[in-house]
């Protein structure tokens, strides 16, 4: 998602992890904001969304670890760490470097942690779509685990369930931890996916449905696209 940031001289647009902030009306909120260091300044590849290498990397390494639970919402928001009780944002290097004017980027390091102002907007992710993988530790039929991946607008996901063709009925997904949403003996394929998108200031509440986008014979690791572009 995306930040507006202002510290004293240094204001720059900051784009973070994905739901991570809803409407570009929102408020603006005051906090604190960190660095930490990583290979290459990018983000890290573990934390509570279980994103993994994609967290890394997304944004161009311009996405920060969300220690408050205010933000994190259970999961429906991500985050990577936890809390200091004063700072909501431990930027990657590269981010951080962003907020300094050209050539300052030492001097606000130098602070180690600044004061910041932040304000909740959409993601945007141009030519992609949203896609749903299928998470490495799945096992073939017996437990599946999604994860929702370039998910574009200031909607979160708050449920998620598969159609079960033999009783034509609808079963209910676990958030199992941060964006993963799994189940044990799920339906047999092609798999059928409804998302609940909860209310924002763009979106109203609603289900999507997703026909057969996960294949009879689907495999872990692999992310399979659902064609739909979320604003």
């Amino acid at each position: 998602m995306g930040a507006t940031i202002n510290y004293a001289i240094f204001c720059v647009l900051v784009l973070l992890f994905p739901a991570l902030f809803s409407c570009i009306e929102d408020p603006i909120f005051q906090s604190k904001a960190t660095y930490f260091h990583a290979p290459e300044g990018l983000g890290t590849p573990r934390g509570g969304c279980g994103y993994g290498e994609y967290g890394r990397t997304v944004n161009e390494g311009d996405v920060a670890v969300v220690t408050s639970s205010k933000l994190y919402k259970s999961g429906a928001s991500c985050d990577y760490g936890v809390s200091d009780g004063e700072t909501d944002f431990i930027l990657s290097t590269h981010a951080y470097n962003k907020l300094a004017m050209p050539g300052l980027e030492k001097e606000l390091k130098d602070y180690g942690r600044v004061h910041i102002e932040y304000q909740r907007v959409g993601c945007k992710y141009p030519g992609k779509t949203l896609t749903l993988k299928v998470m490495e530790h799945s096992h073939y039929h017996s437990y599946l685990a999604l994860q929702f991946l370039y998910k574009a607008g200031d909607a979160d996901i708050t449920a998620v369930e598969l159609f079960q063709e033999d009783t034509l009925e609808w079963k209910t997904c676990r958030r199992a931890y941060g964006a993963v949403w799994d189940m044990g003996n799920p339906p047999k394929g092609p798999l059928t996916v409804r998302f609940f998108l909860d209310r924002s200031a763009n979106v109203r509440a609603q289900w999507v449905l997703v026909p057969k986008v996960i294949p009879l014979y689907w495999h872990p690791g692999l992310a399979y696209d659902t064609s739909i572009q979320l604003h």
